[in-house]
């Protein structure tokens, strides 16, 4: 009788120890929901941050913890806060700013009025979303029938007190997920309204429009096309006073090597700047299908600063390619309001004037800002860097091409003729002439002397280039393209 008293005390012992333990386990789990661990939720290698850019050019990455009046709070790696001023982010993100600010603030009035979920029409619920909480609303019926079975019949035979707790425990995990699914459903509902609208095609048409048939365009559900022969309607090289030698010759910007325009442009998280990327190709197209390049050349210099761009901001590459590095402000006597270009990252860039005719407001660090319809663009100016200070669009990167001479892919490339040529110092380009058909003339003066290049190409796309020196010496060189 004795040992059978024993046995019994040692069994109760053991299962008041088994429920202790599923009680214990319940609280720490109900406790991560509303206890921030040590530390803060961005640690190690694998946590990511937001870049939030400031009015100086510099970036401070942290995720928004929380925000009120003029200011916001970002938690940064190991739970470090940090406190900024919603006046010293740029335009972007001060709207970015106040947007989750409101956001948040919505949502902590829904929790504050008392309300144990969030109305399906307010957070936008989808499809999948209401099967997965219509699944566990009938997992967590059932494991409540089941758990008050249990209960009840504890209290007349000899079930397993443990067994009852990990059914509440598994109510508890159930419950932990619903709330979540329901925040971070309010919460994706919230991020789409950030995502930029995809440009329409008839918008990017009419800016070209001007210039047809010069130009062709057309275009599928990722990219605006846009072909030329590289050559515009106005004279060139006129002005140059650091010349390389080379002339403007045709280029086969067309069919698969035409110029790619983004429809759906997306921001950056760390706008590239021009200052140090993309010295190599261009990073804009004019709306007469002329590329823009940086305002740097390829070894850094400002190409307006140091005499090689025409009186237009162009002038011609190794290829013979003729390209802009200034902004083609010209271009807004036929363009009017509308775009005078696009960056390759899909967003406008406009002349001196907001589209709506109004002065054009102050420009950010990648020379744009937000309009008043919510989206961005670039401005061309007559001061450095003249269109694309940073890429304020997410762009894709050539691998074989690091920077600072990358390139942005995809873009059409030039067809060299005839290899490169060398600097002439002391030039200056005086006129540029057509002598016929495809045939032209540029002149040059050293000093007081004068020297030229004619050239020109026939039915199969033989070019002849005669070249007079100064010093009245001739040579004459042919190419077959």
């Amino acid at each position: 009788m004795q040992d059978k008293i024993s046995h019994l005390k040692l069994k109760c012992m053991k299962t008041k120890q088994l429920i202790q333990q599923c009680f214990l386990f319940l609280l720490l789990t109900n406790a991560t929901v509303s206890i921030a661990h040590p530390g803060g939720h961005y640690q190690g290698k694998e946590a990511i941050f937001n870049n939030w850019q400031l009015k100086n050019g510099e970036a401070i990455k942290g995720n928004f913890s929380m925000g009120k009046g003029n200011f916001i709070v970002l938690e940064q790696e190991n739970g470090k806060l940090t406190k900024v001023f919603i006046e010293n982010l740029s335009e972007q993100d001060q709207q970015l700013a106040l947007f989750k600010i409101r956001k948040y603030d919505q949502l902590n009035q829904s929790y504050g009025t008392g309300q144990q979920s969030i109305n399906s029409e307010k957070i936008g619920w989808n499809y999948p979303q209401f099967f997965i909480l219509a699944l566990l609303t009938v997992v967590t019926f059932l494991i409540c029938r089941k758990g008050y079975r249990l209960f009840t019949e504890a209290l007349h035979t000899n079930t397993k007190w443990h067994v009852i707790a990990g059914y509440f425990c598994c109510l508890s995990i159930v419950g932990f997920a619903c709330k979540k699914t329901a925040e971070d459903s309010a919460i994706m509902s919230s991020i789409t309204t950030l995502f930029i609208p995809k440009t329409t095609t008839g918008f990017i048409d009419s800016a070209f429009s001007p210039n047809k048939p010069a130009v062709t365009t057309r275009w599928d559900d990722t990219y605006f096309y846009v072909s030329s022969t590289g050559i515009p309607a106005h004279n060139m090289m006129v002005g140059i006073t650091n010349w390389q030698q080379q002339v403007p010759i045709p280029q086969n910007y067309t069919s698969t090597n035409s110029w790619s325009i983004p429809l759906q442009p997306v921001y950056a998280s760390v706008p590239l700047s021009t200052k140090s990327n993309f010295m190599k190709g261009a990073v804009a197209l004019a709306v007469n299908g002329i590329p823009i390049f940086n305002a740097l050349n390829n070894r850094g210099e400002d190409s307006y600063l140091i005499g090689e761009l025409d009186n237009w901001g162009g002038h011609c590459g190794k290829g013979d390619d003729y390209h802009y590095h200034a902004a083609p402000l010209h271009l807004s006597t036929t363009s009017g309001l509308k775009p005078i270009a696009f960056a390759l990252d899909g967003f406008a860039v406009y002349g001196s004037k907001e589209p709506d005719g109004t002065t054009m407001a102050a420009l950010d660090t990648c020379h744009g800002h937000v309009f008043a319809n919510g989206v961005y663009h670039y401005h061309g100016t007559s001061n450095y860097p003249y269109v694309v200070g940073a890429m304020k669009g997410k762009v894709s990167t050539d691998p074989l091409t690091p920077a600072p001479e990358n390139q942005i892919l995809p873009q059409a490339f030039s067809s060299p003729l005839r290899p490169a040529t060398t600097p002439l110092n002391g030039a200056t380009i005086t006129a540029y002439t057509s002598t016929g058909s495809n045939a032209y003339r540029l002149t040059y003066q050293i000093g007081t002397s004068f020297g030229y290049v004619d050239y020109s190409w026939d039915a199969g796309n033989k070019y002849t280039f005669i070249l007079k020196s100064s010093s009245g010496v001739t040579t004459t060189n042919s190419y077959q393209r």
